[in-house]
């Protein structure tokens, strides 16, 4: 039986009825669930006029982000404790939530990922892809969507 669940969350209410859906499969199983978070990660410079455009060093961003995407966990993670459910958070700086979330799971041992999907299709899905849909291509362990 699943036992630890990996939840995706971006701080959204569709991220919150994931989490809302972790609680009740962890609660029945007698489980645990990860909050997951992935921030982007460090952006490309900008070029304006032959000249880089200076912005905060790498490090700077990696604490800004970092505190951000720790605020985003805390939130979820204090409905889950409020739920009486074991829960651990973790976060990454990644371009590529997907690989992020696949990464997350194999590092917290999860064996069950719970994430959201906004749904989007046509031209918005071809342009802002769906990471949802990586996660299900490219996972070994079951994904249960919630919409």
């Amino acid at each position: 039986m699943y036992s630890h669940y990996l939840v995706p969350t971006d701080g959204s209410k569709l991220s919150d009825k994931a989490i809302a859906h972790a609680i009740a499969l962890a609660r029945a199983t007698k489980g645990r669930i990860t909050l997951f978070h992935a921030a982007p990660g460090y952006p490309d410079p900008v070029y304006m006029e032959g000249m880089a455009v200076p912005r905060v060093s790498p490090r700077e961003y990696a604490a800004v982000a970092g505190a951000a995407a720790e605020k985003v966990v805390a939130r979820g993670a204090a409905k889950v404790t409020a739920a009486k459910v074991a829960c651990d958070t973790l976060y990454a700086l990644d371009d590529s939530p997907w690989k992020a979330i696949l990464d997350a799971a194999k590092k917290a041992k999860a064996d069950t990922i719970v994430m959201a999907s906004h749904g989007r299709r046509g031209l918005a899905g071809f342009l802002l892809g769906s990471e949802t849909t990586k996660v299900l291509t490219h996972s070994k362990l079951p994904v249960l969507v919630v919409r």
